[in-house]
C-alpha cells in the first residue's frame, strides 16, 4: 500500500502525561485505558487509535483530576511510518 493509506489504517498516536509527583503504580481506577508507566513514575503513555469514535482523553484526564493526579505537560506523537514499519516486520516474524 501507498505511505498515505499505511498511516491512515495503521497509524496511532501515544500521549504522554507528564506527573508532577511520581507514582510507584499505576492506580487500578486507571486500568481501563491500559496504560504504561515511564521515566521512574513521572509519565503515563497512552496510545490510541486517532481515528476512533473517542480516544478516551477527557475522560482520562477527568480521572486524573478525581484522584488528584496532577500534571505539568502533555504531549502527543504521531506514528511514522518507520514505527508502522518495524511493527509489521515484528509481527511477521512472530507469526
Amino acid at each position: 500500500e501507498d505511505k498515505a493509506a499505511l498511516m491512515q489504517k495503521l497509524g496511532r498516536k501515544e500521549l504522554t502525561v507528564q506527573l508532577t509527583e511520581p507514582l510507584a503504580a499505576l492506580p487500578p481506577e486507571l486500568a481501563a485505558w491500559q496504560l504504561t508507566l515511564s521515566e521512574g513514575g513521572r509519565e503515563l503513555r497512552y496510545s490510541f487509535d486517532r481515528h476512533a469514535e473517542g480516544t478516551g482523553i477527557p475522560a482520562l484526564l477527568a480521572r486524573m483530576s478525581e484522584l488528584r493526579l496532577d500534571f505539568s505537560d502533555l504531549e502527543t506523537k504521531q506514528s511514522s511510518l518507520e514505527d508502522i514499519f518495524v511493527a509489521l516486520v515484528s509481527e511477521r516474524r512472530a507469526a
